[in-house]
């Protein structure tokens, strides 16, 4: 599936449809944790101003996704937003700063409030910060 997201990204300035329609979505270029591999995930985001949010949902699962882990094992990665490609630092927020930017986001996209209810684990926050 992260293919055709990933060509339909490209081919259409940043835009997807299907589960992505009208939603705001960046490609996160990380690096695997253990294979040192590159990897390409499509993922929601929060953006305010120049700042990027990701969330380490996984759908409200009990686990997180594997692109956190490689995130926090190599937290220098690269994004692509829209036709632009930069670099960026992940930083994972903690606190009261984790819960804002949490609670914003499940604002404009409530299916990340269910996805909180569903697990018993803190979702991650990741702000990516331009290098």
């Amino acid at each position: 599936m992260n293919r055709k997201v990933i060509a339909e990204f490209r081919a259409n300035g940043g835009k997807a449809g299907g589960v992505f329609e009208g939603k705001p979505l960046i490609l996160v270029h990380n690096i695997g944790a253990r294979s040192g591999t590159e990897r390409i995930t499509p993922l929601v985001y929060f953006g305010e101003g120049d700042r990027i949010f990701i969330f380490a949902s996984k759908g409200g699962v009990d686990e997180n996704p594997a692109w956190y882990h490689n995130l926090v094992a190599n937290p220098n990665a690269t994004v692509e937003l829209g036709t632009e490609t930069f670099p960026v630092t992940a930083r994972v927020l903690t606190g009261a700063e984790r819960d804002e930017y949490y609670a914003k986001q499940s604002a404009v996209q409530p299916q990340f409030a269910d996805y909180q209810r569903n697990t018993t684990r803190v979702i991650p926050v990741i702000e990516l910060v331009r290098v």
